[in-house]
């Protein structure tokens, strides 16, 4: 009997559904929750690299559930933001059609591949019934301050308490200023001034800024959504502009976020992106004099770790958003010239720096000024707020050195001591760091300080499609919307396009809160006594994103973002697994959102992730053709370097599906494809019109993605599954090979071909041999330790031997085939849910717990280490294969000819060559 893959596929999806086999609730059993990243949902639907990261969370949950957990496998849609709304604009259609049809598509490719989400739990972040909660929060984290003595958020309400009761002195722990007022001053100040006080204090502030603009996308855009100075999504120029925008305060949990890493279960690399992003830096504040002071200020802080530099300093830059930038500027111009746009990146035609007049004088040689520049130059590496100059030593410094024609200075030689000043001649770094130091606290213009390079998120984004800020302003004080009146409902416009930089909500005929009757008005009632304007900036796409894991665990709650039982139960994500691009943004935001929620006592746990698994990329060879760049004219890709080497030409990405056989373009086919082509000229060779073939991230805006669709289509959903999987380690990247899927092909066709004899099913009811129980336990007990490191590929192989084996014994024994069945359905679902049918099975394959195997039939395979002294060979020792090394040196070492030998000598070292040698080294 064939392997009809179309026939079963369909067959057990209709059961699936049915019976709602995948639907999850709590128990008494062990919980396991694991996670994918969802999506948001755009309308080209799931490639072929997405679907790496669903399958291997699907293998991994259902095994989990064969181990005897209560698995929690939700999915749901990253409805709201950026993405949304342009795909919207390009298909002239609402995003909230756009969402429904894009979902819809990716909900039935989900299915088709046989992932076991439980849809029940299906969210959006861009209904109301969820974004009421993600409103709620932000009014939460609004009415929040930070007390760095208990290092958790409080309420701001006992902040006004403390203001009120705490006397002469309060000492603002937030911010660089220090406010000293007594209780009757307080209760002096008007609402303004005591706002303008809490602003400095509040986890959610609006303040003005420096913030990346792009005008094309009319909207604010946040570092890691900018690539080589343009937007990541449509390549548009970015630059800077001073705009007033929320802000959340997450560098108040700078520190918590570096511990918080302790406690997660993730590789290396990853943990380095974070500490890099967060940037602790241990150092020296040094106070400067600046020459010409700025009414009261007469001096300047500047952060370093590297004070053993500072006679190798030549120039100070202070970053645009820099608290004294807009004040030195308009001291030297009479105008603040940084609310101007101007070019966000380095390599675009920028003002490199703005020389501001002014200089600070150098802490140890008399008289010498420095000059104090306003720059975007290091902003964009999301560095410190100012920076000291230090060209001599930093390859950053030299640049903006060169480029102005700064001083360039060397302190240390070649021996790295420190030369050019009169007290450090001859020291090396280390004593040179601890005696500058000394001196500039014992001078009172040092401090130590620890500082972070994270810097707080802006939340406001000028655009449509994202949560409404739950915000009016009553004399121009902001105020949150009353809770029980949430969600506040984004209006449905028909011309969301941003304009001017304003948002679209600034469009809405009806967008002012009355303060009377507790409702939205027109804007034509606005008097600010009773009726007051909203805000009307939407939040970033990351609002909904960063708390969406626990409304899995409680998603028609509605009474609350979750009920503490059901948190309880869940607790946090055992699993999470995503694309290593989200390691920073994303990942930060998450665990700042849950540290908050936990501080304000609504959950339970510190961090929301307790493994993260990044999965590699999947490589495909995209297409390229040159274009000479000023004509309409291509050429062929191998004239490049030829007759036509004069040229400059643009490399323009071409869809896979234009290409015919040997790298050849199919011109009929790419000018009807792209008819703004269609007069251009192409140059041909040997009469032909070749590509470049280039191997890299399958990407929709590279054409070179693959639809799943038409892998299952053509091979079957299990072979898709089985062959991803396949591909190589989880957290590797890999290129895409077709033409090996037929490997995959025939090993599930083997293995159907075990349970069928003349194309009739047959199962033996006899005995196994007792090779046959060997073949299976060791089989099962190596599977357990590959699923367990999430060695997928390997455990396909080894039930691939296994099948192999059997199929040369002619084995069709139940008590052999069923425990087999069980272990391929993690990977191979249809196949498995049918022949377990097949066998009598009354209930889905996923009720059943995996195979446990018997130490009977495991045989251990050793190996023979001969123990050298001194590289002079002494005795020899036996060890299973898997013997972990630790085992075998502490077995080693203990031995008692190790301790004979030795005797009175010194160890030195042990050195272990696995499953080779074993070197004792000794004087």
């Amino acid at each position: 009997m064939k392997y009809n893959f179309r026939q079963i596929e369909k067959r057990w999806q209709i059961y699936w559904k049915k019976h709602n086999v995948f639907y999850t609730k709590e128990s008494k059993k062990r919980k396991y929750y694991i996670l994918n990243m969802f999506p948001y949902p755009s309308g080209t639907g799931l490639h072929v690299g997405h679907c790496l990261g669903y399958i291997a969370s699907d293998v991994y949950a259902r095994y989990k559930r064969a181990e005897g957990y209560n698995v929690l496998n939700p999915i749901g849609f990253d409805s709201f933001g950026l993405p949304a709304e342009q795909y919207a604009i390009q298909t002239g259609k609402h995003p909230c059609e756009t969402i429904l049809e894009n979902s819809r598509r990716y909900e039935e490719q989900m299915n088709k591949i046989g992932l076991s989400f439980d849809w029940n739990r299906k969210l959006y972040t861009s209904n109301p019934n969820y974004y009421r909660w993600t409103q709620w929060m932000f009014i939460q984290i609004f009415n929040s301050w930070y007390d760095k003595n208990t290092e958790q958020a409080k309420p701001i309400d006992l902040l006004i308490k403390e203001f009120n009761k705490n006397g002469n002195n309060f000492i603002n722990t937030n911010t660089t200023s220090n406010y000293k007022f007594d209780s009757k001053t307080w209760n002096k100040f008007n609402l303004h001034e005591k706002e303008s006080i809490l602003l400095d204090y509040r986890l959610a502030f609006l303040c003005n800024n420096i913030v990346n603009w792009c005008p094309d996308l009319g909207t604010v855009l946040a570092n890691d959504e900018i690539k080589n100075g343009k937007s990541e999504r449509g390549g548009y120029p970015v630059y800077k502009k001073k705009m007033l925008q929320w802000h959340i305060r997450i560098s108040a949990y700078a520190e918590r976020l570096i511990k918080g890493l302790n406690f997660i279960d993730c590789s290396q690399s990853l943990k380095k992106l974070q500490y890099n992003w967060i940037g602790k830096s241990i150092g020296i504040s040094i106070f400067l004099k600046i020459v010409y002071p700025i009414g009261e200020i007469n001096q300047i802080e500047l952060f370093t770790s590297h004070p053993e530099m500072i006679f190798g300093m030549t120039f100070i830059i202070l970053s645009p958003d820099h608290p004294l930038a807009d004040k030195i500027l308009h001291h030297k111009n009479g105008f603040t010239y940084f609310t101007q746009e101007f070019p966000a990146y380095k390599n675009t035609k920028n003002i490199y720096g703005i020389f501001t007049g002014n200089y600070a004088l150098h802490p140890f040689i008399s008289n010498k000024r420095i000059p104090i520049y306003v720059s975007n130059f290091f902003t964009i590496n999301n560095k410190t707020q100012s920076i000291i100059g230090i060209p001599g030593y930093e390859e950053e410094s030299r640049k903006f050195a060169k480029k102005l024609g700064i001083e360039i200075i060397k302190i240390l030689d070649v021996n790295e001591k420190c030369m050019n000043s009169n007290f450090l001649n001859g020291l090396n770094i280390k004593e040179a760091k601890e005696k500058i130091i000394k001196i500039l606290i014992n001078n009172k213009i040092g401090e130590i300080k620890i500082s972070y390079k994270i810097r707080d998120a802006i939340f406001s984004r000028q655009r449509y499609w994202g949560e409404p800020i739950p915000i009016y302003f009553k004399n121009k004080i902001p105020k949150a919307i009353p809770i029980d009146k949430l969600p506040i409902v984004l209006p449905k416009i028909e011309n969301f396009h941003p304009k001017d930089g304003k948002s679209p909500l600034v469009r809405v005929q009806n967008w002012a809160w009355d303060e009377r009757n507790m409702k939205i008005v027109s804007n034509i009632l606005i008097d600010h006594k009773y009726v007051f304007p909203m805000e009307t900036s939407t939040m970033p796409s990351w609002a909904g994103s960063s708390w969406y894991f626990l409304r899995y665990m409680d998603v028609d709650n509605n009474q609350f973002f979750i009920d503490k039982k059901k948190e309880n139960y869940w607790k946090n994500v055992d699993l999470y697994i995503g694309g290593a691009e989200h390691s920073t943004g994303h990942l930060i935001y998450a665990r700042f959102w849950h540290k908050f929620l936990l501080d304000r006592g609504w959950i339970n746990t510190e961090e929301p992730f307790k493994k993260i698994l990044n999965q590699g990329m999947i490589l495909s060879y995209s297409a390229i053709i040159l274009k000479v760049i000023g004509e309409n004219t291509f050429i062929s890709y191998g004239l490049k370097n030829k007759k036509h080497a004069y040229f400059s030409f643009q490399e323009i990405y071409v869809d896979l599906s234009l290409i015919k056989k040997n790298n050849e373009l199919d011109i009929n086919k790419f000018k009807k494809y792209r008819p703004e082509f269609y007069s251009s000229v192409f140059i041909l060779e040997r009469g032909s019109f070749f590509c470049k073939r280039k191997l890299e991230k399958m990407s929709k805006s590279k054409y070179n993605v693959i639809n799943p669709d038409d892998i299952c289509e053509k091979y079957g959903s299990d072979v898709f599954r089985i062959y991803e999987m396949f591909l190589g380690p989880i957290n590797q990247s890999k290129p895409w090979e077709e033409k090996k899927i037929n490997g995959i092909k025939n090993f599930i066709n083997k293995f159907w071909s075990l349970f069928h004899k003349n194309k009739i099913f047959k199962v033996s009811e006899m005995n196994p041999t007792v090779q046959e129980l060997k073949i299976l336990h060791s089989t099962i007990k190596k599977i357990q330790n590959k699923m367990q490191s999430f060695s997928w590929n390997t455990s396909i192989s080894l039930l691939m031997i296994m099948t192999n084996q059997l199929t040369v014994l002619k084995c069709n024994k139940r008590k052999i085939l069923e425990p087999l069945v069980q272990l391929i359905a993690p990977f191979a679902p249809y196949i498995s849910e049918e022949l377990w049918c097949k066998m009598g099975k009354k209930k889905s394959i996923i009720f059943y717990n995996f195979p446990v195997f018997n130490p009977k039939y495991i045989v251990e395979k050793k190996i023979t280490y001969p123990i050298m002294f001194n590289g002079k060979f002494k005795f020899s020792e036996k060890f299973n294969y898997n013997t972990s090394i630790g085992e075998i040196k502490n077995k080693i070492l203990n031995h008692p000819k190790t301790k004979f030998f030795l005797k009175e000598k010194t160890l030195q070292k042990l050195i272990l060559i696995p499953k080779k040698i074993i070197n004792i080294l000794f004087k």
